[in-house]
């Protein structure tokens, strides 16, 4: 429970001062965590969309980034670093409005200077939808006096 109520934090702190996350995943539903895993869900809306009205690749990309960056935090990393690097395959039409797409990010591997993450995500039909991986620099979020590394190592 620590590290899904420690996730929820870190989705709320990107929902209060980042530019994009408010504005394009405000519905992102954070469903799981525990320690190297995270499981989120959005019900597909307008602005997720593209001109042929199903779901964005964009919106999927941001997906991307953002779901590598709370799975680094479900590893206990408040600050989730930086990114250095991101890669989406598409896979399937992720759905129109009104479908839901689902999500589980992974942090791989995390270390002092890197965490490299990946995350599939499935659609209302259960199809893949599209996979990625997203590698982040994490040196200077170890700094971070609100991290909670080693009560998530307990867990472990």
């Amino acid at each position: 429970m620590a590290s899904l109520k420690f996730v929820r934090s870190v989705w709320e702190s990107f929902r209060a001062t980042s530019g994009l996350e408010p504005r394009l995943l405000n519905n992102l539903r954070v469903t799981a965590a525990r320690p190297g895993t995270v499981n989120f869900e959005l019900d597909i809306q307008k602005e997720h969309t593209n001109r042929l009205n199903i779901l964005h690749g964009g919106t999927i990309a941001s997906m991307v980034d953002l779901g590598g960056s709370l799975a680094v935090a479900s590893r206990g990393l408040f600050a989730t670093g930086v990114s250095t690097d991101l890669n989406v395959t598409y896979l399937n039409s992720g759905g129109k409005i009104g479908d839901r797409i689902l999500a589980e990010a992974n942090c791989d591997k995390f270390g002092k200077t890197l965490a490299f993450t990946s995350i599939q995500f499935i659609n209302a039909k259960g199809d893949i939808v599209a996979r990625g991986s997203h590698t982040k620099y994490v040196t200077l979020a170890w700094r971070d006096p609100q991290n909670i590394v080693e009560e998530i190592n307990k867990l472990q």
